[in-house]
């Protein structure tokens, strides 16, 4: 999976502009696949000359141009074939876990304040989820759906399992 991909699955539904589809993944994506606009611009700009997208600009009042992208039959069949593949392994890279890991190299105060950090950060990214999940319930297939419950799932066994610990201490 790379950010083609993602870009071409948001344009599979509809036109979008750069905007929207850095909104997309802030909406949608965020717990599971971030993109600043600094990835999602060249990466626009690349899929353009493989004709996998075509661009339109729009004029706006007192605003400049709008530049809205639509994919084309070539990014439909790229999309299509990614869809097919089957998927990649999931890599973690985790500076908490690597932290954690090396916890008996340091004092007892510091991996405590490790986890209390960890457990509210995860939190806040399980409660920010949760009213996401609620906020677009009527919108989402039910795929999607299935995806943002399995998200809240991994959060909830995550912060279950540091407050035992720490409770346990």
């Amino acid at each position: 999976m790379n950010i083609q991909d993602v870009i071409l699955g948001i344009l599979s539904e509809k036109p979008h502009s750069g905007y929207e589809i850095k909104r997309h993944f802030e909406e949608y994506f965020s717990f599971f696949f971030d993109a600043s606009y600094g990835t999602i611009y060249p990466t626009l700009s690349k899929m353009e000359k493989l004709d996998l997208i075509t661009k339109e600009s729009i004029r706006q009042e007192g605003k400049p141009d709008k530049n809205v992208f639509t994919i084309t039959r070539a990014g439909l069949d790229q999309f299509h074939a990614y869809l097919q593949t089957p998927a990649e392994k999931e890599v973690l890279r985790s500076d908490f876990f690597m932290h954690l890991y090396f916890g008996d190299k340091t004092d007892k105060e510091n991996i405590d304040n490790l986890l209390r950090q960890a457990l509210i950060e995860k939190q806040a990214m399980y409660d920010d989820l949760d009213q996401k999940l609620k906020q677009l319930d009527c919108k989402l297939s039910p795929y999607q759906k299935l995806c943002m419950e399995l998200g809240l799932v991994q959060y909830e066994a995550f912060i279950k399992k540091i407050q035992s610990v720490l409770e346990s201490e």
